[in-house]
């Protein structure tokens, strides 16, 4: 049954069923004929709007899948600030998952082959260069920000991450790095000309490899920096530091085992250092339904124990740091949030309203959910456990330091 189809009894139920798990969250529910019967806290944070039974339906059986799914299509519809709605409805659910939760976790745990990797890749990451460059910052950085105040902008939060990542792994001129997962290549340039490093940088995205390859030569960098389109199982050679910003979510917690093999393999024994950026959880539990199916398919989301005890002990590393950036990821999403929407109408003519309100959902989600603590964002640093650690005290990481000194030395 469409929108305008007369209400029933059953609907009357189904709605007022809906409407008490969700009032504690200040959100009212308006069915298709436009009644409302709300009795919660006023004034509301916002209004769903369900178009049919068919949406009424999914939103009380499975949520996680089909409000995504009913937004998207446009059967469902959402008066108010899209993310803070979804950080109050997010605030509802325990942080404690149910037992379903350690059923569905365990289900997807992926082994990603290196085929379903790369297919994984190119749902996501193969839209169009252009599509990313129209709402991310200068340097096409797509993971979390760092932010010295909450009012830097974008490109300057993206360059102090990039800078962070350096000094938190004691970048030093003529070290060699593996990255692995390097995005459009803006970390890896960034190590070879601000600090003097040689970087082999590892990535299946074939259009992020190809733009990352013809902007080294563009800048003069492609002596210094390799753009392989590869994945991070067949990285060889040895180096001086490893870092990985953003890719562990995809690789698939049944190939934590390769990845700990890899690094026990590459990373020096004697000065080795390395560092891990990726979203985390306090507790193992799937990544939301939706976002499984049309966003990112084959990720998985893991806590500090999986990753300490299946990547960092088997490979016989030792943690030297761990940092929880959730807040900076939060802001980061609210500022692409804000920039997706400067280019909606070019984003619908191009690829139409569907795919639109499915990356609306995506980014206003992961605001909320890094808001309310349902996702974190962990930097791991860590070393070979027999060598010495290559600081004394961590002070000197936040005290921001132009690399500029580097660059004479690299000359």
């Amino acid at each position: 049954m469409g929108a305008g189809s007369p209400i029933g009894l059953v609907d009357r139920w189904l709605a007022a069923a809906l409407q008490t798990r969700i009032a504690r969250a200040a959100v009212r529910l308006e069915l298709w004929d436009g009644s409302i019967d709300y009795d919660g806290p006023r004034p509301a944070t916002g209004d769903l709007v369900v178009r049919d039974r068919r949406t009424l339906l999914g939103l009380l059986l499975r949520p996680n899948l089909y409000f995504g799914e009913s937004y998207m299509a446009s059967r469902l519809l959402v008066r108010g600030h899209l993310a803070r709605v979804l950080e109050a409805l997010s605030r509802m659910y325990p942080l404690a998952p149910i037992w379903h939760d350690h059923l569905t976790a365990r289900l997807s745990r992926h082994r990603n082959s290196i085929r379903a990797s790369r297919r994984n890749v190119h749902h996501h990451y193969d839209l169009g260069n252009d599509f990313y460059q129209s709402w991310l910052d200068d340097q096409l950085v797509y993971t979390c920000a760092y932010f010295d105040t909450p009012d830097e902008t974008l490109d300057e939060a993206q360059r102090a991450k990039l800078d962070l990542v350096c000094r938190k792994v004691r970048l030093q001129p003529g070290d060699t790095v593996i990255e692995a997962g390097c995005g459009w290549g803006a970390l890896a340039l960034h190590m070879a000309r601000s600090y003097g490093a040689r970087v082999k940088a590892f990535n299946l995205s074939h259009e992020q490899i190809s733009f990352a390859r013809a902007r080294a030569a563009r800048e003069g960098l492609a002596g210094r920096v390799e753009f392989i389109e590869d994945d991070y199982r067949n990285v060889t050679g040895e180096c001086d530091a490893f870092v990985s910003v953003g890719m562990l979510e995809h690789v698939g917690y049944k190939n934590y085992d390769h990845l700990a093999e890899v690094l026990a393999r590459v990373l020096r024994r004697a000065g080795g250092r390395g560092l891990l950026h990726f979203i985390g959880r306090d507790i193992a539990r799937p990544l939301n339904a939706w976002t499984q199916r049309r966003i990112f398919p084959g990720a998985y989301v893991p806590t500090l124990a999986e990753v300490a005890t299946k990547i960092i002990s088997p490979a016989r590393m030792s943690v030297l740091d761990v940092e929880n950036l959730r807040l900076h990821y939060a802001r980061t999403l609210e500022l692409w949030g804000q920039r997706f929407a400067a280019i909606e109408q070019q984003v619908r003519s191009r690829y139409g309203e569907e795919f639109r309100r499915a990356w609306e959902l995506y980014l206003a989600g992961s605001d909320a959910a890094f808001s309310t603590g349902h996702l974190q964002l962990f930097q791991i640093v860590f070393a070979p456990a027999e060598s010495e650690p290559p600081y004394w005290k961590r002070a000197d990481v936040y005290q921001a330091e132009s690399p500029e000194r580097w660059i004479a030395a690299t000359r």
